[in-house]
This record gives C-alpha cells, structure tokens and sequence, in this order.
C-alpha cells in the first residue's frame, strides 16, 4: 500500500512539473546568486514606446544627442524642533524644520505625512527635498492629537493642523516666496487635497501639489468607492500637480489615482502621473536592508524632478530681497 501511494505521488509531481510552461530562469552564477549586482536579470527583449518624441517628457536632447546631464541642485540640510498653534481650536502642533544651512531665504515647501506618521524613515522625503534648496516644514499632525502611527479614522482636525502650518510656514523669516508648494506622502495626499480644495487654500497660499503615491479618497468612504472611485475634491483641484507612484503599488490605490489623474486630464489641468517601474510603495525610504536598485532609481529621479517642478512654480511667488 505504502509502495503504491509512493508512485501515485511520484506520477502527480511529475505531471505537475509537465504542466508548468518552462520560463527564462534569471542568470546565476554557479553559487546560485545572481549574475547582475543590481538584482535578479533575466533574458527579455527590452520594452518599447513607440509614442512621439514629442511626448516623451523624460527624454532630454542635451542628453539623447549632446550626452549633457541635468545637474543636480545640492545643499547640505539642518533639521530642526519648533511648533505653531492652531488658532482654530490653541493646538499646539509640534513640526520639523528642515532647511540648507548656512543662513539665506529659500523658497516654502509644507509636507504633509501619511498614516505611518512622521518618523525616522518619512522624515528622508522632507530632507531630500530641503537639499534641493526649499525650508521644508514637516507638521507631526499625529502627535499633536495623540494619535498613534497607522490610524484607520481620518481626522478632520489635522487638515485645520496643517493649513495652520502653511500660514506658519510663510511667517517664517527663512522663507524667500509668499505662497508654498505641498509634497504629500499616501494618506497625506487627501490632506493635501481637502486643504487646496475644500479650504480654499489652492487660490490663496498655495502653488502646486506634489503627491507620492497619493490616497485620493475619504478613508471613511464605503468599501466600494475606496476600490473604484477617487476623492469628489479631486474634481475642482486646479493646482499645477505632479504624482508619483510605483508599478507595484496597491491594486485599490493605484486605480484611484488613476482614475483621478485621467478625470483632472480630461478638463485640460495641469497634472502628470510618473509610475516608475519595478518598484512597489516606499521606494522613497525603505531601509537599505531591503531597498533595491529600483528604488534607488526612482527616489532619485523622483525627488530630482519635484525639486524642479516646485522651483519652477515658486518662481513667480518669490518675494523682493531687501538690498
């Protein structure tokens, strides 16, 4: 009996294996690492986007034909504690400053973090775009209504702490511009978008939005529209918009940006949505323990490209120097 439930599960791992197309297996060495130091490679004909140059936004003639690079603006960054009160309600909102050193204004930027809160890794993103050249202020919305990391409730009162941090912001003797940008950070994204729209605030103190894989939906929304629909404010944002997000980012999540970047096209506003392949959510700031290649592409490229698009819609809300 035994002998033959040994050659029936013999013959179903063999018809198992019989089943399964042979795909390319990725070059190993012979310790069976991987050849390529970047990551796994396997042998497939290179992609291809058979649109018009014209459209391909990334692709640069000082590099393509002259082999010039964009140069990357660099500033060394100080981080630090200060707190605002929000006059709405005398909260005070602790917040991280972070700003190039050795004095100088510099244009405003307000980060909004998402619901993992702002901490040792989110802080990478308020930094990288500080060394660009911007004062960055970061409010720690959660810690100012003791909120623990990762809520699943959306607090109304945390967009009134940030909107409270954007007039901070611009009071701030650092700042060089009378309006800011926003970068937002996942759930930060719809902070961002209640602030410039349902506050008003995109007529008023704000100049673009920048969102890294944005939740652009009320996270207390019906199940449904969180898979299927995006945020109402979403149609009346008219803020110049620029989005990031990965190939692999959250089937409900990418949908909705979609979604909305497709609808806010569809009436001609100024939006890009860059999906950055290989690389899934956080590859702004995962740890080096398990950051990949990828990541580091797409965070650089990323923060390069926010760096630029904030400076070039700053640039008519700078404030005159005194001689």
């Amino acid at each position: 009996m035994r002998k033959a439930l040994l050659l029936i599960s013999s013959a179903w791992t063999a018809l198992g294996a019989a089943l399964v197309p042979a795909g390319p297996a990725p070059a190993q060495t012979a310790a069976g690492a991987p050849v390529a130091d970047s990551g796994p490679s396997r042998p497939l004909d290179a992609p291809a986007d058979p649109r018009s140059r014209s459209e391909k936004f990334w692709l640069s003639d000082d590099w393509f034909d002259h082999g010039q690079l964009d140069v990357p603006v660099n500033h060394e960054v100080e981080r630090r504690e200060i707190s605002f009160v929000n006059p709405a309600d005398g909260t005070d909102v602790p917040a991280v400053l972070f700003r190039p050193k050795g004095g100088g204004r510099y244009p405003a930027v307000l980060f909004a973090h998402g619901r993992r809160g702002l901490d040792p890794l989110t802080e990478r993103l308020p930094l990288g775009i500080a060394a660009r050249g911007f004062v960055v202020l970061a409010p720690n919305a959660y810690a100012a209504r003791f909120i623990e990391p990762m809520p699943v409730a959306h607090r109304p009162e945390t967009e009134l702490d940030m909107s409270a941090g954007l007039d901070a912001l611009l009071r701030l003797p650092d700042v060089s511009t009378s309006k800011a940008c926003i970068v937002s950070h996942t759930r930060g994204g719809y902070v961002a978008l209640r602030m410039a729209v349902a506050q008003g605030l995109q007529d008023r103190g704000l100049a673009c939005l920048v969102a890294y894989y944005p939740h652009w939906q009320d996270p207390g929304a019906p199940e449904p529209d969180q898979v299927y629909r995006h945020a109402g404010e979403v149609e009346r944002l008219t803020l110049p918009t620029l989005v990031f997000m990965g190939e692999y980012e959250q089937y409900q999540r990418r949908r909705s940006i979609e979604s909305a970047v497709a609808a806010m096209k569809a009436t001609g506003r100024p939006v890009r949505l860059i999906i950055y392949p290989g690389v899934g959510r956080g590859f702004e700031f995962r740890s080096a323990e398990v950051r990949t290649f990828a990541d580091d592409l797409a965070a650089k490229d990323a923060v390069h490209r926010a760096g630029a698009f904030i400076a070039s819609h700053l640039a008519a809300a700078a404030l005159r120097q005194s001689p």
